[in-house]
């Protein structure tokens, strides 16, 4: 029996790449007894993977001398005494359906791997904690108690450039990692700095194998009917039987029209690409509403050209390859404005704005002065305080919440935890705030540590 498991596990990572009947048991065994799962709401997590600086985005100190302030300018908002980056107007001008958090305690979080704000656990740092990545990511945790919104689809999807900069399940198990869309979908590729190589990514995933056909692969499932039917006698839970409903709901998604058709940019109308554009993070969003528009729970885009440290990393060391504030992050923030506000436009035209919650965000700030390591406009990591925003949900938004001193160096007020956010986003997608997970000795972690829903948005 044990290796009749073994091969049905094996076809089934050989078509999809997951272990996506365990998730789909997860979700049955949930109903069963009686779990809460919502089965609209979604998360788009914006993952600035390097960690922007907050002083030149969302919390502009422009009355600073210019070694603090930096070289950008601030724009007014929506709401009325406001201001923001100048390089951010778009999002400027719909601040009434976004909410700033300027206090956000991002301290023991770094960077490669990202841990601590997609986890909520300031113990999930790998560079300080060997057992550090093993903490779940918040879209692995609601992987495993909600799954996803649709048959068919997967829970977690991740378009990720390396794997150090996405969350994953840890202690939970591989079957609660993300699906990764890379190989699902035809995408420009750019390189490490952000140059479009005109080319076009390949997307062989739900392409069958060399002689395989749709035919042979029924015929094969049918043959493995044969041989479970001769093991009822001994199969007395019935854990063969079910095991072969979650495998077949498995081949459903590989083999079905759902998948593939969220999956493929070309279902959606030119019009509507030509409005996001043509840069490859743009398409990315774009796909990420396809998804949670076809049932995916969490979607987290890996917003870096680079496999390193994070494209947002803008330290301006000579020679460095993110740049500074300047020549690096401009050009990050004009994009960023752009395929955000088209986002949150076509989510709210399309009536799903208050079910997708839209975080952006990265894993720490940075340094109040710039010029750091050499440079003459860079800033360093700053773990003390960051800046993010959410938008979507069907939360209470134009207001920033929280506030930090006039230098921007420290919180001044309300601080927002990681487990905050976590939280947040657990109530956003009905999953208990006290859901817990096993260590691998079997000792119960809570997964939300120091932390509850923020109260201001709700």
């Amino acid at each position: 029996m044990h290796d009749r498991r073994g091969m049905l596990k094996a076809s089934m990572a050989g078509l999809a790449g997951l272990s996506l009947p365990g998730l789909l048991q997860t979700r049955a065994e949930a109903t069963a007894t009686g779990k809460p799962i919502s089965r609209s709401k979604s998360v788009i997590l914006l993952w600035m993977a390097g960690g922007p600086s907050h002083i030149d985005t969302w919390d502009p100190k422009p009355d600073r001398p210019f070694e603090n302030r930096g070289p950008f300018g601030v724009t007014s908002t929506k709401i009325p005494g406001v201001q923001i980056c100048e390089h951010l107007p778009r999002q400027a001008a719909m601040l009434d359906k976004v909410s700033i958090i300027r206090s956000v305690d991002c301290r023991g979080s770094s960077h490669q791997p990202n841990k601590v704000m997609q986890t909520g656990n300031r113990n999930a740092a790998p560079r300080t904690n060997p057992r550090g990545h093993l903490y779940p990511s918040f879209a692995s945790m609601i992987a495993r108690e909600k799954g996803a919104n649709q048959a068919g689809m997967p829970a977690y999807v991740a378009f990720e450039k390396h794997a150090s900069h996405v969350g994953k399940a840890g202690y939970l198990g591989k079957q609660y990692d993300p699906f990764l869309a890379n190989q699902a979908c035809r995408l420009p590729v750019y390189s490490n700095v952000g140059v479009d190589s005109g080319n076009l990514s390949g997307a062989n995933l739900f392409s069958m194998p060399a002689g395989l056909s749709l035919e042979r692969v029924h015929n094969r499932r049918q043959l493995s009917r044969q041989f479970d039917k001769i093991r009822t006698g001994l199969d007395l839970n019935g854990s063969m039987e079910a095991l072969d409903v979650y495998n077949q709901q498995a081949a459903d998604m590989v083999l079905g029209r759902r998948a593939q058709e969220a999956f493929d940019i070309n279902q959606e109308p030119q019009q509507v690409r030509d409005r996001y554009g043509k840069h490859l993070w743009s398409q990315q969003v774009l796909l990420a509403r396809r998804l949670v528009e076809a049932g995916v729970s969490f979607v987290t885009l890996d917003l870096s050209y680079h496999t390193a440290s994070g494209t947002w990393d803008n330290h301006g060391i000579p020679d460095g390859v993110y740049g500074g504030i300047s020549k690096g992050l401009k050009p990050l923030l004009d994009l960023y404005d752009h395929f955000h506000t088209t986002l949150i436009e076509d989510l709210e035209e399309r009536g799903m704005l208050d079910d997708v919650l839209v975080i952006s965000m990265g894993e720490f700030g940075r340094t109040p002065n710039i010029g750091t390591q050499g440079s003459t406009d860079g800033r360093n990591h700053w773990p003390v305080v960051m800046s993010m925003c959410l938008a979507g949900g069907g939360m209470r938004h134009g207001q920033v919440i929280g506030s930090t001193e006039r230098d921007g160096s420290e919180i001044r007020t309300r601080p927002v935890t990681p487990g905050d956010i976590g939280a947040t986003i657990y109530r956003h997608m009905g999953v208990p705030i006290d859901v817990t997970y096993q260590d691998d000795s079997g000792r119960p972690i809570a997964s939300i540590i120091d932390g509850s829903p923020i109260s201001e948005l709700f």
